[in-house]
C-alpha cells in the first residue's frame, strides 16, 4: 500500500498544466528540449522541468522619459507599448528578462527617437513617431521572440514657460483672425452701399422713397425728436440757382 501512494505521490507531482494562453518550456538535464502546447503534460521530476510562457498581448508602460527636441526643447515623454511572446522558446533562451529588456529598449527608442524631430513636427505628427518607436523596437525584439504589435505616445509634458509662450501665439493668432473677418466684413459692408447707392440714383424717385421709409422707421419708436425734411426738388433747385450765380 505504501509503494502504491509512492507512486501515486510522484505521479501527481510529475503533472504540468499549460493553460491555452500559455506555451511550456522544457528542460531535460538542463538542456531545452521541446514547448509543451497547453494541456496536461508529464514531467519527470528530478531530470526535467518546465518554465510557462504567457503568450497573451501585455501592455507595458514606459515611465516619463527626459529628452530634448531637435529644437533644443526639453520636455517629457511617455508611452505605451503593446506586444507578446511569438516565440517561447527565444522569450526564455535568448533574454533574462524580456519584460524588462523590452521596457529599457523602448525607453531608449523613444528618447532617441525624439531627438530627431523638432517640437512642432511631434506634436503634428504623434502617430508618425510612435510607428518610428514601434518599427525600431520590434526589429530589435524580434530576435527576444517578441512581437511589437503597437506603440502609443501618451503623453507630452512642456514647460511651463513653453506653454505660456504657445497661449500668447494662440491669442495672438485668434485675434490676428478677427481682425481680418471683421475688415473682410467691412469691405463688403462698403461695396453693397455702394452698389445701393448707385441703384438709388439711378431710379427717379427712389432716393425720396428711401427719404420717406427712413422717417417711417424714426416716427415707430417712442422719441422726442423732431425732423425737418426738405423736398428734394427744393435741393436740386438750389443747386441750380447756385450752378447759375457762378456762372455769371
Amino acid at each position: 500500500m505504501p509503494f502504491f501512494i509512492f507512486i501515486g505521490a510522484i505521479l501527481f507531482a510529475s503533472i504540468r498544466q499549460v493553460n491555452q494562453y500559455e506555451r511550456g518550456i522544457k528542460f531535460t538535464m538542463g538542456k531545452f528540449s521541446e514547448i509543451a502546447e497547453p494541456g496536461w503534460r508529464i514531467i519527470i521530476p528530478v531530470f526535467q522541468s518546465m518554465k510557462k510562457v504567457d503568450i497573451r498581448i501585455k501592455a507595458l508602460d514606459v515611465p516619463d522619459q527626459e529628452s530634448l527636441t531637435k529644437d533644443n526643447i526639453p520636455i517629457k515623454i511617455n508611452a505605451v507599448i503593446y506586444f507578446k511572446v511569438s516565440d517561447a522558446a527565444k522569450a526564455i533562451l535568448a533574454v533574462e528578462d524580456f519584460m524588462y529588456a523590452t521596457s529599457q529598449l523602448a525607453q531608449t527608442t523613444m528618447r532617441n527617437a525624439v531627438g530627431e524631430v523638432s517640437l512642432d513636427h511631434l506634436l503634428a505628427n504623434k502617430e508618425e513617431v510612435s510607428s518610428r518607436i514601434q518599427q525600431i523596437v520590434d526589429k530589435v525584439t524580434d530576435e527576444w521572440g517578441i512581437d511589437v504589435q503597437n506603440v502609443e505616445l501618451k503623453d507630452i509634458v512642456l514647460p511651463d514657460s513653453l506653454k505660456r509662450v504657445i497661449a500668447r501665439q494662440a491669442e495672438a493668432e485668434r485675434e490676428k483672425r478677427a481682425v481680418i473677418i471683421s475688415s473682410e466684413g467691412e469691405v463688403a459692408s462698403a461695396a453693397n452701399m455702394a452698389q445701393a447707392a448707385n441703384i438709388l440714383s439711378a431710379a427717379p424717385g427712389a432716393l425720396h422713397l428711401r427719404t420717406l421709409a427712413t422717417l417711417n422707421d424714426i416716427s415707430s419708436g417712442p422719441n422726442n425728436n423732431t425732423v425737418w425734411m426738405l423736398p428734394i426738388e427744393v435741393l436740386r433747385a438750389v443747386e441750380a440757382v447756385k450752378d447759375r450765380i457762378s456762372a455769371k
